[in-house]
């Protein structure tokens, strides 16, 4: 396992979930626009093997979604074709092609089958085949503006973990001894998200150590938060410690086969009239393969005898079993079969991101499966206005890689596209790879004053491979901008690609200003902060510009658009809720942890305390020769900490980097706590009869250090390195070699500092002599060479920064009793590591696509645009109207967050405060309303001398 290739992926699916993948073996029949994303994302994603199986010639069609293929591919089988490009993709995934018919000795070889491009009479003998034997069936279409995926995992298929969240635990504070048990659990035990009947296990518990043992066993969860178990009333007394652990369920799921399941359809909606929808375009299908089956080939583009033809077909045909007997829609039934012939980039990446999700479902027993179908309709991208809709002279083929997306828009539609001038922001991240692929086929900006501006300061990394498919081995290191930039235009030649390495941000508004502006048509964006998101968004809200923006997390999405005039501006969160920029109360990280998060933070900031910060106070007196005299103390005793306690003597060799790396650990696991025990013992009764260590505060125990225990090792070794590299000399990779070398060492010395001091937890006392000495070390350290302070960078598992706080959290963990987390989890909550997957990345991807159609096809109404949320393992889509912009009211003036107050030519400047008050004066003076609405921090409502008062006075300028 490549656990640098796949970090992100393994935060989604798990080390178990990412050994059964890449196990697997798939086949997958079709390769149009739909089959090349159901392969792209499998081979990002590591499966075993992939078998592609299509004979069929490329065509000009399949340009406008395949990107696996290009004009030297006419001709040939689509299969072949797209074999060297998928296997650039990722090295470890076997991929060949079947040249042969589907027969039943080829099914047998393989765990997942994928038909794509098919006819409903092979789809119902290769599903009821694989049905038969146990073999996991998928079937998925894109015709036009219309998806569907089918899934069949047998009649008896598990599902081991059938939700993305992890299993829920608790610290906890006490447990009565009685019929039932009470388990209360620390902090506010009502937020807790235990639910009656769940499944938990104990563990650490002193005292009743019979529950540590016990299999799992139901809660009830009370009124006020706390646990109802079992009989514990013959359990020992209860004394301290201990965390319970839900344990997941595994659910069982029963799928029918494809010939059943095409006469009961189960589909995946949430409503009623969804559902309607949904069994209407289930017997669409069906009549578009009758039709294929009586004449041989899709209805014309935009031809409307076929379409007729479809819509008999589809009356005529039974009704669904299991669904009230209603008359079909005609016109969706109509505009379905209309667009049927097309093939567009943004369908193909949707349905091809969801389809290849339910094959890791079935490969991996992760997250629960489709029941059964999946329809997904864009028909809203078609204009309302039946006169606006294309004739089928405008869509006929015109042998061009556009024909696929022609036949559905229409040529008019598709120069428009070509005309266009986009910025993609932070452009080259795995979304934005998706949107500058989508953009190639698309063949937006390919004409001359058209283009796409991507704008990404990063640089490639490793783990960016699996998600980020423009990328490739050799691109690592390299500006993420200009290699998608290039890669993009390998796409489509006629692509015009500029990039850029700067931010946007305020610091480049000589960049990204007037005149940059003045040239783009619209901003997509895929940002990983909300402080950038709320930047960018007001950027366009300020040149009024649409924004696409979209985010992932794991195998949840979002997709919105934001247009000028239409609807709602941006107003997302200012900032993320981020538990390590939660501030703790110092004592509680040093002295009383009880959770996770304390011992977390407490070992990233001995990492900056000892590596980082100290570096810098001793460079610093170093440069400027700084009397400390003059310091308040709260400095002074920081540098005491830092310089006395840490740099008491300057390394000259590896060995002296171990000795001070152990004595540092028996600082911090054995001679730190027995000092706080010493002060404060584990019996120590509070003057109201309590114990001092009980609630949220557990007694901790000094560790012995065993440098055959893996953490007590580790730290060590970590440690030594980063000291070394603190003081510019080489480090030791070699663990045989420092385990021979603290065989030889002698015990730890004894560090003891005081850690109190008049009752109150602070460093320890010193007066002038402290001083003095402090002064001395620090001249002698100034006539050394400087010290190199060393920056957290989680990327690079070899530099020993994850390793150190992965040992000291652990380490702290076996102090106080709290339950460990392991060394995936600390990375990513100390890295900040957003977890991801190429699935859901390709899903919102293709959600924007279908947003910017109705951008650039022009003014259109709020009700054709939608905002889109999806969660992948549990099956959740939904897609609503965005909310038009609040309409704000001053007299006779009418405007919206979208519009600019700007002063007549001529007038002189007016501060918001004059202004309103001329108003008031003289209604006849006009204003023109054209943008400036983040900025009117008011509201409309209040009494005219409270607006003066509360609005910025500042003239009204664009700046």
């Amino acid at each position: 396992m490549d656990e640098e290739l796949y970090s992100r992926q393994l935060y989604v699916l798990g080390l178990p979930a990412m050994q059964r993948i890449q196990r697997a073996r798939v086949l997958l029949s079709g390769l149009r626009g739909l089959g090349a994303e159901v392969a792209k994302n499998l081979v990002l994603m590591g499966v075993g093997s992939l078998t592609l199986h299509d004979p069929h010639p490329t065509c000009w069609a399949d340009l406008a979604a395949q990107f696996f293929l290009s004009e030297e591919s006419l001709g040939r089988s689509r299969a072949e074709a797209s074999q060297a490009p998928l296997a650039q993709l990722n090295e470890a995934v076997q991929i060949s092609v079947h040249t042969g018919d589907i027969t039943e000795d080829l099914l047998l070889a393989f765990q997942v089958v994928v038909l794509t491009n098919s006819k409903l009479e092979e789809q119902l003998k290769v599903g009821t085949f694989c049905h038969k034997h146990g073999i996991y069936f998928l079937v998925a279409e894109t015709p036009g503006l219309v998806g569907r995926v089918f899934c069949d995992f047998g009649e008896d298929f598990t599902v081991a973990d059938p939700t993305e969240v992890e299993p829920m635990t608790a610290a906890i504070q006490d447990i009565s001894q009685g019929l039932p048990g009470i388990v209360t659990l620390r902090g506010d035990t009502k937020r807790h998200s235990f639910r009656d009947g769940d499944l938990v296990i104990f563990s650490g518990i002193e005292g009743m150590v019979e529950l540590n043992n016990c299999s799992p066993q139901p809660v009830h969860v009370q009124k006020d938060g706390s646990l109802e178990i079992g009989d514990t009333s013959a359990f020992s007394r209860y004394l301290r410690g201990g965390v319970i652990t839900e344990v997941k369920r595994p659910k069982t799921v029963r799928h029918k086969s494809l010939d059943t399941a095409l006469l009961q359809p189960h589909v995946v909606v949430q409503s009623t009239q969804e559902a309607q929808r949904a069994h209407c375009l289930h017997q669409a299908f069906l009549a578009l393969h009758k039709f294929q089956q009586l004449h041989g080939r899709l209805p014309k583009p935009w031809d409307p005898v076929d379409a007729e033809t479809v819509v008999r077909v589809a009356q005529d045909l039974e009704p669904l079993t299991g669904t009230k007997e209603e008359s079909l829609d005609e016109a969706l039934l109509r505009k379905f079969a209309l667009c049927s012939a097309g093939s567009l980039s943004p369908m193909a990446a949707i349905l091809g991101g969801v389809a290849a999700q339910e094959v890791l479902k079935a490969i991996s027993g992760k997250f629960m499966p489709l029941d059964q179908w999946l329809y997904f309709d864009a028909l809203e991208c078609l204009p309302e206005d039946e006169e606006l809709l294309p004739n089928p002279e405008d869509c006929h083929p015109r042998n061009c890689r556009y024909d696929g997306q022609i036949a559905v828009f229409g040529t008019g539609f598709q120069q428009k596209l070509s005309y266009q001038h986009y910025l993609l922001q932070v452009g080259a991240g795995a979304i934005g790879c998706e949107m500058l692929k989508s953009f190639a086929l698309m063949g937006l900006g390919v004409r001359a004053n058209g283009g796409v501006a991507v704008a990404d300061m990063d640089h490639i990394e490793r783990s960016n491979l699996s998600r980020q498919f423009l990328f490739r081995p050799q691109d690592i290191g390299k500006p993420k901008a200009e290699v998608a930039a290039t890669a993009a235009q390998r796409l489509n030649p006629d692509l015009q690609v500029t990039f850029y390495t700067n931010p946007l941000d305020p610091t480049t508004q000589h960049i990204f200003g007037d005149d940059f502006f003045s040239r783009v048509d619209g901003v997509v964006a895929a940002l990983d902060s909300f402080e950038a998101r709320h930047y960018v968004a007001a950027r366009c809200t300020h040149y009024l510009k649409p924004l696409l923006e979209a985010g992932t997390q794991g195998t949840r999405g979002s997709a919105s658009v934001f247009v000028p005039h239409v609807t709602e501006v941006y107003k997302g969160p200012i900032s993320a809720a981020d538990p390590e920029g939660v501030p703790h109360p110092l004592c509680t990280l040093r002295y009383f942890p009880s959770t996770v998060e304390h011992i977390l933070q407490w070992a990233r900031d001995e990492f900056e305390g000892l590596f980082s910060r100290s570096a810098e106070t001793i460079n610093c007196y170093q440069e400027a020769c700084t009397s400390l005299s003059g310091m308040d103390r709260t400095q002074t005793l920081i540098l005491l900490q830092q310089v006395m306690g840490v740099l008491k003597r300057r390394p000259k060799t590896w060995e002296d980097c171990v000795v001070w790396a152990l004595g540092h650990w028996q600082l911090c696991f054995h001679d730190g706590i027995v000092e706080l025990l010493r002060q404060f013992p584990p019996d120590k009764v509070l003057k109201d009869g309590t114990l001092f260590w009980s609630g949220s505060k557990s007694c901790p125990q000094p560790l012995q250090f065993d440098p055959n225990q893996d953490m007590h090792f580790l730290y060590v070794l970590a440690a030594a390195n980063l000291y070394a590299q603190m003081h510019g000399l080489l480090g030791s990779h070699d663990q045989t070699a420092l385990k021979e070398l603290l065989q030889l060492l002698p015990e730890p010395a004894s560090m003891h500092q005081s850690l109190i001091s008049d009752g109150a937890f602070t460093a320890a006392e010193f007066g002038p002599e402290q001083l003095k000495e402090l002064q001395e070390l620090l001249r002698d350290w100034s006539k050394g060479p400087r010290l190199k302070p060393v920056l957290f960078e989680k990327n690079d598992d070899s530099n020993f920064h994850v390793d150190f706080v992965v040992a000291a959290t652990d380490l702290r963990a076996q102090n106080y009793g709290i339950l460990p987390v392991n060394h995936a989890q600390i990375k990513q909550i100390v890295g900040r590591i957003i977890p991801a997957i190429a699935t859901s990345t390709a899903v919102v991807a293709g959600l924007l696509g279908l947003e910017l159609y109705k951008v650039v096809s022009g003014p259109r109404p709020l009700s054709t645009f939608r905002r889109s949320y999806l969660h992948l393992a549990e099956n959740y889509f939904i897609r609503s109207v965005p909310s038009a912009p609040a309409l704000q009211l001053f007299q006779h003036l009418k405007w919206t967050c979208w519009d600019h107050l700007k002063v007549p030519a001529g007038q002189p400047e007016r501060t918001l405060e004059s202004l309103l008050a001329h108003l008031q004066e003289e209604q006849a003076l006009k204003v023109e309303m054209l943008l400036y609405g983040p900025y009117i921090l008011y509201s409309a409502q209040w009494p005219l001398e409270k607006q003066a008062r509360c609005l910025c006075l500042r003239p009204l300028t664009p700046s």
